[in-house]
């Protein structure tokens, strides 16, 4: 029995009948004794209809238990015995609070059997609830996309259909095998493409025009012709096989996609207006600069490699520290080249010409790479350099260490999502198989030692119970390719159970 001190309070309905009242339930195997006094602090929950349990009849109280014993007057219930410490808390505390291994979304089942609303969970359980929420709607999103690359919408028409499996097969690898080969083709054509644009600009690579000017060899232009095609095919197969244009559009990889292969047309157009239009000096310069520009298709590779993926995603919720790390060094930056340009400024061979000029030697010296263009000739000075050496590494350490937790939290993240899902898809095609066997008598049975169990009930501890049936049985919804929330909340109240 567990220890709970048997602490009075004033009785809410000011009956010393209720002040007297012992009730011993039995939960999951452990007994406990309350008080009514306290159970009719919140008169609204099921452990405070026990109080008036003798003047029901035993049907009334099996509605309210699993089973009472009116020889000694135990209730039984068939719950969690470590969930209803944190719910007796209530009565004793006014609160609730989760403790630590109790899976929340089965917590609030629980406060849900016992009649407690979400509103008596302590604010931090509120935060931590909010949280496994929030992923259960990624796994479900996860399990969506999943069951839709698989059998897709079984009420599109016909060039809906066309145009999901042309996105399945230019957007999803792991959908088939063409799929696989054309990523892996894609994967290649940017690599050589990344390639022909470092050699292109060696110089005994190049060829001299009639004018007597460097440009790239002609079978290298030929290869970057061919590279572009590829990229402007795969982009345009892809912008039409798109559901939503726009977000397909407006998508940062789309841009560098864009990006990638715009420059080498605009080049072509100018081009084709003669070599007049070319002589220019600001078209000229345009024209480097778009094939500057030509780098962008390097960060192709990210949509091919989920760990770029992950690093990116990992970047941009660590905002915060690298804006604290930009902070600590602009701040090092500014103190330290004022400092160093007044120790210096009175040396005849200075180099610190100016605060400004200045920057330049604190940014290497505070980040310790040193070119050695730039450096003191003054004790001071020198003094001055050292304490921004210091500095310097300590800014760019604090920073660091949050930065890669985030980088690991998310990839871990992102693994148990993929894991979750995978397994949820799993169990739907083996509920899927117990339930065309049904029709067999005892073909869902199965014999378990001396008992025999229902396969259909049985769920692993990792099972979450997200999708409602795997093949859209009547009666029971199903994530179709329309199918979008407009919160979480309402994502988890249409995956979960």
């Amino acid at each position: 029995m567990w220890g709970i001190h048997k602490t009075r309070y004033a009785d809410c309905n000011g009956s010393e009948a209720s002040e007297e009242t012992e009730i011993v339930v039995n939960i999951g195997g452990v007994k406990q004794v309350l008080f009514g006094d306290v159970l009719n602090r919140f008169p609204d929950t099921r452990l405070a209809e026990l109080v008036d349990c003798s003047l029901k009849s035993s049907e009334e109280i099996s509605l309210i238990c699993d089973d009472y014993d009116p020889d000694t007057g135990e209730f039984y219930f068939d719950r969690d015995p470590e969930a209803f410490k944190c719910i007796i808390e209530l009565y004793y505390y006014g609160e609730i609070h989760m403790k630590r291994g109790i899976c929340p979304i089965c917590f609030m089942k629980e406060m849900e059997f016992w009649k407690i609303g979400s509103e008596f969970l302590d604010d931090c359980c509120k935060c931590h609830l909010k949280e496994v929420e929030d992923e259960l709607a990624e796994i479900a999103e996860k399990v969506k996309t999943i069951l839709v690359d698989r059998e897709g919408d079984p009420t599109a028409g016909g060039w809906q259909r066309f145009q999901m499996c042309l996105w399945r097969l230019m957007e999803k690898p792991e959908s088939s095998l063409p799929a696989h080969i054309i990523a892996i083709a894609s994967f290649i054509f940017i690599l050589v493409s990344s390639v022909v644009m470092c050699v292109g600009t060696i110089p005994d690579l190049q060829v001299e025009d009639s004018e007597g000017n460097l440009s790239e060899h002609p079978t290298l232009e030929v290869i970057e012709t061919v590279c572009i095609g590829w990229f402007t095919i795969e982009y345009f197969l892809r912008l039409i096989s798109s559901p939503n244009k726009i977000k397909f559009v407006l998508a940062f990889m789309n841009i560098i996609d864009f990006m990638a292969i715009i420059p080498f047309f605009v080049v072509l157009i100018l081009t084709s207006f003669g070599a007049g239009v070319m002589e220019l000096a600001n078209v000229q310069q345009a024209v480097q600069a778009l094939r500057i520009m030509r780098i962008a298709r390097i960060f192709k590779l990210a949509r091919h490699s989920s760990g770029l993926q992950t690093l990116t995603s990992a970047l941009k919720s660590s905002f915060k520290e690298l804006g604290l790390l930009l902070m600590y060094m602009g701040v090092g930056v500014f103190l330290f080249s004022a400092l160093g340009y007044t120790m210096e400024q009175n040396h005849p061979d200075t180099l610190f010409t100016s605060i400004p000029q200045s920057f330049w030697w604190a940014v290497i010296t505070m980040t310790t790479v040193g070119y050695g263009d730039v450096y003191p000739k003054t004790t001071l000075g020198r003094c001055n350099a050292a304490i921004s050496f210091l500095c310097g590494v300590i800014a760019i350490a604090l920073p660091i260490h949050p930065i890669i937790n985030n980088f690991v939290l998310f990839y871990n993240k992102q693994q148990v999502l993929e894991t979750a899902a995978k397994h949820e898809i799993e169990l739907m095609a083996l509920r899927s198989g117990d339930g065309e066997q049904e029709a067999a008598p005892g073909a869902h049975k199965h014999i378990c030692g001396a008992g025999v169990w229902d396969m259909r009930s049985c769920h692993s501890d990792t099972y979450i119970p997200l999708l409602k049936d795997p093949r859209g049985a009547a009666g029971i919804q199903t994530p179709s390719m329309d199918t979008s929330f407009e919160s979480t909340a309402e994502a988890t109240e249409y995956f979960i159970s």
